[in-house]
């Protein structure tokens, strides 16, 4: 059996419940393989006769719900399939865009925290119940439309790249990573309003309050574009295309911080004053050391997305519509 194969039963086996797959797999690994015998008996190339061995099997979702007779209609059976995932597509790259989109411009405009969010929750509602609504009714439409219609015909090549058995935490990861992310972004907000369990910065903002017009709102999409990072690594692994996009999160994060930083226009002089800051003549090695920290674990990260990705053996994979 070749990865081809195993990224079928996989993709097949994955919306079955736990106590049903390993029989569901080895059936499946044993048709597979009889299917595949049988055409290479008739002159066909190994590879030749797994691949039209699978496209005879079809959709490994529907192949699924045959299995346990759960059946793939909503509004009619054509086009489930491709309904589902048309749908999560949008809601996971539409919706959040739109979302983060709303919550900037709310930010430079200087509305209040609680408008933001209030706004931003309402968005969200508004928009994933359209894009539910609109796109089954253009595929209910579809489904009664005279004629036969289009057939998205299922193939291979839309089959999801294997999950990286190597990593069995990946959905502690991404709880980890989005919890961190969360209070990062959390504590940036909250800072405006003081630190109380820091004495000297109770009701004194940490960060220099004039970022609020630019800089604090950009820190913060960042921050909300590495959650939706941190998702894509948990459903798709590392590939070459995130490798780039980690990258470029890290760049498009440290360089401005760094050069605020360095330049003085980061902390808010009053929390220096309250703080002490410099502390002494220890301030240039403190801050130097502080430089180099941030440095070396953003190049730390960048190269070790590169080992995973290369690990993972997904070089140029990109997640496509039969992927979801």
């Amino acid at each position: 059996m070749t990865t081809l194969t195993d990224r079928y039963v996989w993709a097949a086996a994955r919306t079955l419940p736990e106590a049903q797959r390993a029989e569901f797999e080895r059936e499946l690994r044993e048709r597979i393989g009889d299917a595949s015998d049988a055409l290479v008996d008739t002159g066909r190339a190994p590879a030749d006769a797994e691949r039209m061995a699978l496209v005879e099997l079809g959709d490994p979702a529907a192949l699924a719900a045959s299995y346990v007779d759960r059946p793939l209609q909503l509004i009619g059976p054509r086009y489930y399939l491709t309904w589902w995932r048309l749908l999560k597509l949008l809601y996971s790259v539409v919706l959040p865009i739109a979302v983060a989109a709303v919550v900037l411009a709310q930010l430079l405009s200087g509305a209040d925290v609680g408008d933001v969010i209030g706004n931003a929750i309402a968005v969200a509602l508004s928009l994933a119940v359209h894009l539910g609504f609109w796109t089954t009714l253009a595929f209910a439409v579809l489904e009664r439309s005279p004629g036969k219609g289009a057939d998205l015909a299922w193939t291979p090549d839309m089959l999801p790249q294997l999950p990286e058995l190597s990593r069995p935490g990946r959905r502690s990861e991404l709880i980890g990573s989005l919890a961190f992310l969360g209070i990062f972004a959390l504590v940036i907000v909250w800072q405006q309003f003081g630190l109380p369990w820091v004495d000297a910065l109770e009701t004194i903002p940490l960060l220099d309050p004039d970022l609020w017009s630019f800089w604090i709102p950009y820190f913060l999409v960042l921050i909300l574009l590495e959650m939706l990072f941190a998702i894509a690594i948990y459903a798709w692994g590392w590939n070459w295309w995130l490798a780039v996009a980690n990258l470029a999160l890290n760049v498009a994060f440290v360089v401005p911080a760094l050069w605020l930083f360095t330049t003085g226009q980061l902390i808010n002089p009053e929390a220096l004053e309250a703080m002490g800051w410099p502390w002494g003549d220890a301030g240039e090695v403190t801050a130097t050391v502080i430089v180099v920290v941030v440095i070396g674990v953003a190049v730390w990260d960048v190269i070790d997305g590169v080992i995973k990705t290369v690990r993972g053996s997904r070089a140029g994979a990109m997640p496509t519509l039969g992927q979801l």
